[in-house]
């Protein structure tokens, strides 16, 4: 395994959660929102600090944890940490009914980091599907407060209709940064007039500088498979292509073994892997 960019974290708080007030929530689509989070302790609000990949555990009494990918700005917290929660399972729905002003754990940060000063001066492709944007949300943003560092940035980014996209109000923000935004649905409403279809199909409609480029990807796991079959078959080194998984963590340290794929763990070795890390255990036709 080749080794990525931790943030670190003092190893002796790391069962022990932080208390955080929620400040602010917006709903981002249906079953969907964005909990802005202020730390109740004040070194630990002036010190708190997370690199673009990375997630936290966050705790509700009686109903547990949830890893979730911090999904707001690193360079521009003040004082708070964002996370875009997809509402599915028993502790995210929990969290789902809090209110401004409530309280809540948080563990981290955790993980694996995307390779922001490895791709200094590439071409970046970023592909991205649902709640996939989230965690490339603060890459985006280091690229854009870094912009001369890296060459033509081009993010492809789908959802299953209009009303299931993450964002849109930042789009336009992003593109006047320097940055290709092209968005695209499986399926089409009254409203839309963009393009249709799958993320990876998008791949077919850009020139692509294969010795320059390097992927960062994270969505569903069947996009995620054939935005890596697309990035090899245009010759982009499997070492170039970055991949997030994040399914089935429980604890954030690897003591459980629910995130285990072959020799890793997702939540402690990952979430964010280069892939020919994980190619003999990430098949491509079948995982």
């Amino acid at each position: 395994m080749i080794a990525m960019p931790h943030t670190a974290v003092n190893p002796d708080l790391l069962l022990n959660p932080y208390w955080a007030e929620i400040t602010k929530i917006k709903t981002e689509a249906d079953g969907t929102g964005t909990l802005w989070l202020r730390f109740e302790d004040a070194d630990v609000r002036e010190n708190y600090r997370f690199a673009p990949g990375q997630f936290n555990m966050l705790y509700l009494p009686g109903y547990g944890e949830a890893a979730i990918s911090i999904s707001t700005d690193p360079a521009d917290s003040n004082g708070l940490v964002g996370h875009t929660i997809r509402f599915v399972g028993n502790v995210t729905k929990a969290i789902s009914h809090l209110k401004v002003g409530d309280m809540i754990g948080l563990r981290g940060p955790f993980g694996t980091a995307w390779p922001m000063e490895e791709i200094e001066g590439r071409d970046v492709i970023i592909a991205s599907g649902g709640i996939g944007l989230a965690p490339l949300r603060p890459a985006i943003y280091h690229i854009i407060h870094n912009r001369e560092k890296y060459g033509k940035v081009l993010l492809i980014y789908g959802a299953r209709t209009p009303k299931d996209l993450l964002y849109p109000n930042e789009y336009e923000a992003w593109r006047a940064a320097g940055i290709d935004v092209q968005i695209t649905v499986d399926r089409a409403d009254e409203t839309w007039d963009g393009q249709v279809g799958v993320v990876p199909m998008l791949f077919y409609r850009f020139r692509i500088n294969a010795q320059k480029s390097a992927v960062l990807t994270c969505g569903p796991e069947i996009m995620i498979r054939f935005v890596i079959y697309e990035g090899l078959a245009r010759r982009i080194p499997a070492e170039r292509i970055y991949v997030s998984l994040e399914r089935n963590m429980k604890c954030g340290q690897g003591s459980c073994g629910h995130c285990q794929v072959g020799p890793y763990f997702i939540c402690k070795d990952g979430p964010v892997f280069r892939f020919d890390a994980l190619e003999k255990y990430f098949n491509v036709e079948e995982y």
